[in-house]
This record gives structure tokens, sequence and C-alpha cells, in this order.
């Protein structure tokens, strides 16, 4: 095989995909292929999936058929969460040439030469509970900010989650291998490294399940704080069992830690987090709001919720709206609950109409807008810490925030990557909040 043939790479789903997919494209670069946007001609097209909603999946199929409107003669390879699921299924693909599970996405280098003849799809998968390994992986290039994987897997089994069946039981490196890839992040140049996982609040677990050493997602915090040379660090989804007032309190008096916190929440009412298995009623919940309000009153917090689970009443929705309302949020991810294979919420009674699922959705999305204007015009007219990015939108940058207002200013490429101190004027129509430099400050 030739192996300086173009690769191009489509990602869906969460930040650990782009992680990972970002450590792949790295593998097969550094073995001589050579890597394209996916909108160009490419022998090999490479998606990783996600299969979190119905729709991800119908994604997939979606990018499969645009991959071969580029090059009918391409080679299309699934990875990621849908592809462990239903390897098969996604074998029955029109065009789709190999299908690997999550053994063996990391080595999709040492897997190419073997559609050199292929004719069938190549499907080589494996139980979910083979998977007996870690692989470090992180983003960079295409922001100013990167994503950096510390912990894999997960041992909750949700009642609407498929995640532990996609990747497994939860597992990491130990700290000390940790910070030395954190280093390496460090020195490609980016401002702000990006924490994430799938449940990083249980980080510290081998790929057996033992932990190392007695450590925990506060020792690794400590340590990239005191060690890594690197402006800024953001956690991702934590879940809210797992934030104790400690990262709290830890975050709240570091330099680097930003003052942003993604939690968890999927229903405000407690009858129905019992049934979706979450280790957490809604009192604990409000209670670490209350905390990190207390000890970081300016710090942006983004909470997921899911509507439409089986057996959700309209009493038991108006609960969950009632409680979001009342919280001290600033934004929400709202998904709307969709039936997945080989999930315990199968079992249970009381289908929600779809109808009525997307009205929720709308509801939400609605209070989650008026919660982030609402945060937003706290801010106006002060100044704090912006890091901008490289995109040229029609004459305007975009960055954000330490605590993670988004903002805008004219296009100024000096301005790429670096760290200001920036006026915040007014939210614009777009629901961005406008800025200007100071002239004291120097780029």
């Amino acid at each position: 095989m030739n192996y300086s043939r173009k690769v191009a790479f489509h990602t869906l789903g969460c930040k650990l995909n782009y992680s990972e997919t970002s450590a792949i494209a790295r593998t097969l670069t550094d073995n001589g292929f050579l890597k394209v946007e996916y909108s160009e001609p490419a022998d090999f097209y490479v998606i990783n999936t996600c299969s979190v909603t119905e729709n991800a999946d119908k994604e997939t199929k979606r990018i499969v058929k645009n991959a071969l409107r580029t090059n009918p003669d391409a080679k299309v390879i699934i990875i990621g969460c849908y592809a462990q699921l239903k390897p098969q299924e996604i074998a029955a693909i029109p065009g789709v040439s190999m299908v690997l599970g999550a053994n063996e996405k990391f080595k999709l280098h040492e897997h190419l030469y073997k559609l050199e003849e292929q004719e069938a799809p190549l499907v080589i998968s494996g139980e979910i509970d083979d998977v007996q390994f870690y692989s470090d992986a992180y983003s960079f290039g295409e922001r100013t900010r990167a994503f950096l994987k510390v912990q894999d897997g997960c041992d909750y089994f949700c009642t609407f989650c498929t995640i532990p069946l996609a990747r497994g039981a939860s597992r990491s490196n130990p700290i000390g291998k940790t910070a030395e890839v954190a280093a390496e992040v460090a020195k490609t140049g980016v401002k702000e490294i990006v924490l994430t996982g799938v449940n990083i609040g249980d980080y510290g677990k081998t790929p057996d399940g033992v932990r190392h050493t007695d450590e925990h997602f506060i020792d690794l915090i400590k340590k990239l704080d005191a060690d890594i040379e690197v402006p800024r660090f953001r956690i991702s989804s934590i879940e809210p069992n797992l934030l104790s007032d400690e990262i709290i309190d830890f975050v709240a008096g570091s330099a680097k830690f930003m003052p942003h916190f993604h939690i968890p929440l999927q229903s405000g009412s407690d009858r129905i987090l019992k049934l979706m298995r979450r280790k957490y009623l809604t009192s604990l919940y409000a209670e670490r709001i209350a905390h990190i309000k207390q000890v970081m009153p300016h710090c942006c917090i983004g909470v997921d919720v899911i509507v439409g689970f089986p057996a959700e009443t309209d009493e038991d929705f108006l609960e969950t709206y009632n409680f979001l309302k009342n919280l001290d949020i600033s934004y929400l991810h709202v998904f709307t609950y969709s039936e997945r294979a080989n999930t315990r919420a199968l079992k249970i009674e009381g289908f929600v109409p779809m109808e009525i699922r997307k009205e929720r959705n709308k509801m939400l999305r609605i209070l989650s807008e008026k919660k982030k204007h609402e945060f937003y015009l706290q801010y106006e007219q002060t100044t704090r810490s912006a890091l901008w990015e490289a995109e040229n939108d029609n004459g305007l940058m975009y960055g954000f925030t330490d605590n993670y207002i988004k903002v805008s200013t004219p296009f100024n490429e000096d301005l790429i990557n670096n760290i200001q101190t920036v006026q915040l004027k007014n939210v614009s129509s777009q629901g961005v909040m406008e800025c200007s430099i100071p002239e004291s400050v120097t780029i």
C-alpha cells in the first residue's frame, strides 16, 4: 500500500471524540498519510461516531454518502461509540469499508492495509469488557484551546445511557503520566486546556478497576495547576455527586482554572432521577450550585437536562422547569430522550409521545436563552479577560472570557490566541457580548 495516500476525518459528538480523532490522525500522519479536509478528495474517510442520540446514527449515514460523492472510490472507515454498539448495522450501510470497535480504533494505521484487496465490509470489533487499556488523546490546531482526555469509560449505568456499553469501565492514566501529556499539549502554544472524559470526576482508576494509589480528580487538578505552564484550564462536564466542595474551593482560589462548571442534572424531578438511576437528588444539586455561587459569584454554570424520559409526566416536567428557573445557572444543554437498545429505560412504562418531548425541549431551550441573556447582562460595562480565536467571521472575531461569556470585536490578526483584558459593552442581537480592548492594553 502507498502510505502517501490522503485521509480525511469527521467527528460526531463530544469533546472526548474530538480529542481521540486528533490523536488517531497524528498516528496516521506519523505513518506517512496526508491529512486533508473532509470536503476534499481523499483515499480514506474516517468517521468517528457518537451514539448518544438517534440523530447521531442518522447523521453517520448522511456523512458516508457525502464522502462517496466527493470520491466514489474512497474507503470509508467507521469508528467510535456507534461502531462499538452496532458494528453489523454499520457494515450494512452502502459504501462502508471497515468498522473498528473500541479495542481497535487506536490501531487504525495497522488495519488500513487490510483494505487493499478487501471487497466486503471488514468488521474488527469485540466485547467491551475486553477493553483493558487506556489511550491518551488530545486535540489542538483547529482552535486556540486544546481538549485533553484525562479519563475514559463509566461505571454508572444510568438507565438511559449506552456509554458504558460503548466505552467500557472507568479508567485513566496515573497523575504523573497525565501531567506529562498535559505538558506536551502546553508546548503546542495553546492558551487553554479543557479537561475532558466520560466521567472525569471518577478520575484515578486503572483499566482493571483498581484506583491509582488513592489518586482522585482533586489531586490531578492540583498537579496540573502547579506544574503545567499554560494560562488556562477549564473543566468539562462533571457529575454533581463527584463535584466536591474541595474541588469548587480549589477552582475558586486558582489563577489557572477558569470559573466555569458544566454539571449534568438530567431531571429536576427526584422521582425521575431515581428512575434514571442517577446518584444524587435535586437537594444535593442545589447545594452544589449554591456553594459555587457563594465562593464564585461570577462563575458560569451549564446544565445538561433530558426531556421526555419514560414516565415523565407533565407534573415531573414542570417540576424540572421550575427547579431550573429558580437556580442561579447560566445556560442549558437540552436533550430529547431517545430510546437506545440494551438500556434499562426501555423497560420503564410510560411512553412520552414525540410531539410532547419536542414541546418540552422547546420550553427549556427558551428558558436557556433567558438564563444566558440574564447572565450576560450582569457583566455589561465591566472588564474581564478573554482568549481570542482565529476565525474571521465577516470582519468579526470571537473569544471567551474566563467565565465563558462569548465576546466579539473587529477582526485583528494580532489578537489570535492572545488573552486580553477587554471592556464588555453590550449583548448583541445575536446573543454575543460586544467588547473593546482598552488602549492601555498592549497586544
